[in-house]
């Protein structure tokens, strides 16, 4: 059925070769759902057609060949476009190939396979926690398709399959988010842990730490065999926590039944860790919080004021970092979660920062490389829920469709269309 569909797309499309027109999808203040404008740029990109990514042009615009088909998508999405003529666009690209101008123009060709690691829902409609996650509502909200995995997937080479993969708020450390101390007692804890427990028997473990450490070796190959990988809030320091802590026992006996051991600080290898180097470990099981990455409770920054910069990359020499900093503004909401932000000083030299409060000396947004492929770490739970809650509604992206914190996850999406994978064999 979906490749029917999708044929019918290819055959609505496909006269856009001898169109004598561009369509242009603004992404500047004139752009009425920016969110929905990248479901738009999928969409097409699905149907076989080239996409031109617009670096720094109007805010990240988007140009595809003219079709009505793609006019009334937009209209249907209540996404801005204009029609151009050909000769304009060349125009365009023109202004764009200036030396003097840091803009650039990226073919964006094939749209990723995406993957959100995450146990919210499975195909049993099982382990539903008491928060949302930020990903899965924009790729819903901008009707970008994607696949629900998790340890199971993972842990049987499912990520194959795919060429994005997003860490939902995830404890990879195996210490139930240290949720303990405030929800130790409530039945959705309970619940979670004794599911997780019965997993890690599945597969062959004796503690819910020695299965994510697999998960986190499986996600570590996926990523240097050439995917591309996005984390926010706790999946990102506990992912990078869990790879320097590997073979040590980092939980206390509330979390697996035996004593961590009191050693597990100095034996940490921070040559593993993706991004962060130098970090202490918060060893009480009481505390909500897993090392001094964090910057939660040490910034001192008032909601009314809290912002963080994007930075200013060179379009034709950096255009990766370019591509994942499209944005309408380069000032940008902050926004908190159990990981909020990341100390500068625990940031690894070869890592790029790529969004930063730079009085609160934390960094919000970065950027590495592994192997073949790319991981990207984004602090905060939900860029439009300043301090969300448990058991908070989910947020309605109807009410903030040009969001600048979460056009920062769609770039990520849309960033693997424009880049050739070279995988390990």
């Amino acid at each position: 059925m979906k490749k029917w569909f999708f044929s019918l797309i290819v055959i609505f499309l496909v006269g856009m070769e001898a169109s004598a027109s561009y369509l242009l999808i603004p992404m500047d203040e004139n752009q009425k759902n920016h969110l929905k404008a990248y479901g738009i740029a999928f969409w097409v990109l699905e149907a076989k057609v080239e996409v031109h990514w617009l670096l720094n042009y109007k805010g990240g615009s988007f140009a595809i060949k003219n079709n009505i088909k793609v006019q009334e998508e937009c209209v249907t999405r209540d996404v801005s476009f204009k029609v151009i003529p050909d000769a304009q666009f060349t125009s365009i690209l023109k202004e764009i190939s200036n030396p003097e101008k840091n803009m650039d123009a990226i073919k964006l060709e094939t749209p990723p396979k995406v993957a959100v690691y995450s146990p919210t829902v499975n195909a049993k409609g099982e382990e539903v926690q008491p928060w949302d996650d930020a990903v899965t509502l924009v790729l819903t909200y901008a009707e970008i398709p994607y696949d629900v995995v998790y340890d199971t997937e993972v842990l049987e080479d499912k990520l194959a399959d795919y060429d994005w993969l997003h860490l939902h708020h995830e404890d990879f450390t195996g210490q139930y988010g240290k949720f303990y101390a405030s929800y130790g007692s409530r039945p959705w804890y309970r619940d979670h842990v004794s599911k997780m427990e019965e997993l890690a028997t599945k597969h062959g473990f004796k503690k819910v730490s020695q299965l994510k450490m697999a998960v986190v070796k499986k996600i570590q190959e996926f990523v240097g065999g050439g995917g591309f990988m996005f984390a926010m809030c706790s999946a990102t320091d506990t992912y990078d926590i869990a790879l320097a802590a590997e073979g040590l026992d980092i939980c206390d006996k509330v979390f697996d039944g035996d004593a961590q051991d009191p050693t597990a600080q100095s034996k940490l290898d921070f040559t593993k860790s993706f991004a962060f180097d130098k970090f202490k470990l918060v060893r009480d099981p009481m505390k909500y919080e897993f090392s001094d990455i964090d910057m939660s409770t040490a910034r001192k920054v008032d909601m009314k004021v809290d912002y963080f910069t994007l930075f200013d990359f060179s379009a034709k020499w950096d255009p990766v970092p370019t591509m994942l900093t499209q944005n309408h503004t380069r000032t940008v909401k902050g926004f908190m979660g159990q990981t909020t932000s990341f100390r500068n000083k625990n940031i690894k030299s070869s890592v790029l920062i790529m969004g930063e409060n730079k009085p609160a000396g934390e960094a919000r947004y970065i950027h590495g490389e592994f192997g073949f492929g790319t991981w990207t770490f984004y602090g905060g739970h939900d860029p439009e829920d300043y301090r969300h809650y448990v058991h908070d509604p989910p947020t309605d992206l109807n009410l903030h469709p040009n969001s600048p914190g979460y056009r920062l996850i769609l770039n990520n999406v849309l960033f693997p269309a424009a880049k050739k994978k070279k995988r390990k064999t």
